[in-house]
């Protein structure tokens, strides 16, 4: 029997998938409530300074509804037989282990080298319960990187994590992310030949995120900090090598839909280190927070994220997962005019100093 006939046999449909999404959605808009009024009363608060894209006092840490709803929705596909046992014990263990640490960094800042030693265990704990990296189609050929592929991979987790981190600077914009990107590989998920309910997954994630949404965007009425942003990091970064088991084509499709984060973070750590810049300190240098200052709106530049995900980086997904366009030309595709416009926004560059 199939995982996919099991979920079948265990009354999974249509309506109870959009159960779950309404339940995920509500539960994390009452946690994130809830979460806020502690915030406040205890004085989890984020001080503007002059690295910072907001100018009033915010309530900070609503990541954590974001985590307690997804690791409960990740608990029930699993006892329903929704997901695998590797699967559920890479998103447990991984991304539970992120979240606590990211909780203590937004109470109390832990220092550069424990935070990226935890975020190393995360992704080799994560990366041995998927077994590795799978083979991957190259240009037609499906090849098998072998320890380098491992070690590259714990990178990618990594530097995923933390990239989520640092692009949650503007309100919206990691929600919005998060969102577009699951939805779009829900339906790449479903696209495969291969019996799969991965995809459920992905859309309980998106109602959960958007249940927080509600209280971050348009104008943030608190913040996702540590323990949100680089919780969906490390679990979109599972679910993209997951996917890859599923089929080779779909880990092209997951990097295609983060190309917007990946690039404008990427170029931005790149130039700060060719600068001779400290790249662990807070700044405010990345391509969407120059487009925020310059356009005077986050609620512009999260909506163009959004758009760019849905309208541009989709398609060329799709194209990828169908066949249709190779992986890697699909991704140089996709890249080329984030890259144009992260340097055209002076990724890298801080503000003040452009």
């Amino acid at each position: 029997m199939t995982m996919a006939q099991s979920v079948l046999d265990a009354g999974i449909g249509c309506m109870a998938i959009t159960s779950f999404v309404i339940v995920s959605f509500f539960l994390s808009f009452m946690f994130t409530s809830i979460w806020r009024k502690y915030a406040i009363k205890n004085r989890v608060i984020d001080i503007p300074n002059q690295r910072s894209s907001h100018s009033v006092p915010t309530p900070r840490g609503g990541g954590v509804a974001i985590v307690l709803v997804s690791l409960m929705g990740v608990s029930i596909l699993y006892a329903i037989h929704a997901i695998s046992l590797k699967l559920y014990l890479a998103l447990m263990g991984a991304g539970g282990l992120s979240a606590i640490i990211g909780y203590f960094d937004d109470r109390k800042h832990i220092q550069v080298r424990w935070r990226l030693l935890s975020h190393l265990i995360c992704a080799v704990w994560a990366l041995t319960c998927l077994g590795g990296l799978p083979a991957i189609s190259l240009f037609g050929q499906i090849i098998n990187l072998g320890w380098f592929g491992n070690a590259i991979t714990i990178i990618y987790m990594v530097w995923l994590l933390n990239l989520y981190n640092f692009m949650d600077g503007i309100d919206g914009i990691a929600g919005v992310e998060a969102i577009t990107v699951c939805l779009s590989a829900a339906i790449l998920l479903n696209i495969t030949m291969t019996q799969n309910t991965d995809y459920v997954l992905t859309l309980i994630i998106a109602g959960t995120v958007s249940g927080f949404l509600v209280w971050n965007f348009p104008r943030a009425k608190i913040f996702m900090g540590d323990s949100g942003s680089g919780f969906l990091g490390l679990i979109l970064a599972i679910l993209s090598i997951s996917s890859a088991w599923i089929d080779p084509s779909l880990f092209w499709g997951w990097l295609i839909l983060l190309g917007v984060f990946i690039v404008d973070a990427t170029i931005t750590l790149l130039r700060r280190m060719t600068n001779g810049e400290k790249i662990y300190e807070a700044h405010r240098s990345h391509a969407y927070q120059h487009a925020a200052q310059i356009y005077g709106s986050h609620t512009k530049v999260t909506m163009v994220v959004g758009l760019i995900n849905m309208m541009w980086l989709f398609p060329i997904a799709l194209m990828v997962v169908s066949g249709r366009l190779d992986g890697l030309a699909g991704v140089t595709l996709s890249y080329l005019p984030l890259i144009w416009s992260a340097i055209r926004f002076n990724a890298g560059v801080s503000i003040g100093n452009s």
